[in-house]
């Protein structure tokens, strides 16, 4: 079993920032795949972003490409998601996932994470 627990969320102006960080416990941190994911009420989940287990690749939504930053301390157990030039459209709960078989082609895929974060709340005010 993997814990994952959110925090960074927040209200913040529309062109600000958040760092949203997720810190993990219950097995080897390293060997996970890690990803962003968001949800608006009425809407399916979205991913925002994911890392490989050892930070060497990361991919990201179109819609948050060149904004948002996904990276990982495996020494704290932690990944975290800068999110800089917030959009109301950013607006979203944001969760935290974790998976160790998932490969590259798969990770915008919530479908194939087994391990979620409760979620922390973003709001983008205009």
């Amino acid at each position: 079993q993997v814990q994952l627990v959110e925090s960074g969320g927040g209200l913040v102006q529309a062109g600000g920032s958040l760092r949203l960080s997720c810190a993990a416990s219950g097995r080897t941190f390293s060997n996970y795949v890690m990803g962003w994911f968001r949800q608006v009420p009425g809407k399916e989940r979205e991913f925002v972003a994911a890392i490989k287990w050892s930070g060497s690749y990361t991919v990201y939504a179109d819609s948050v490409k060149g904004r948002f930053t996904i990276s990982r301390d495996n020494a704290k157990n932690t990944v975290y998601l800068q999110m800089n030039s917030l959009k109301p459209e950013d607006t979203a709960v944001y969760y935290c996932a974790a998976d160790s078989h998932i490969s590259p082609p798969y990770y915008s895929g919530s479908y194939y994470y087994d391990y979620w974060g409760q979620g922390t709340q973003v709001t983008v005010s205009s």
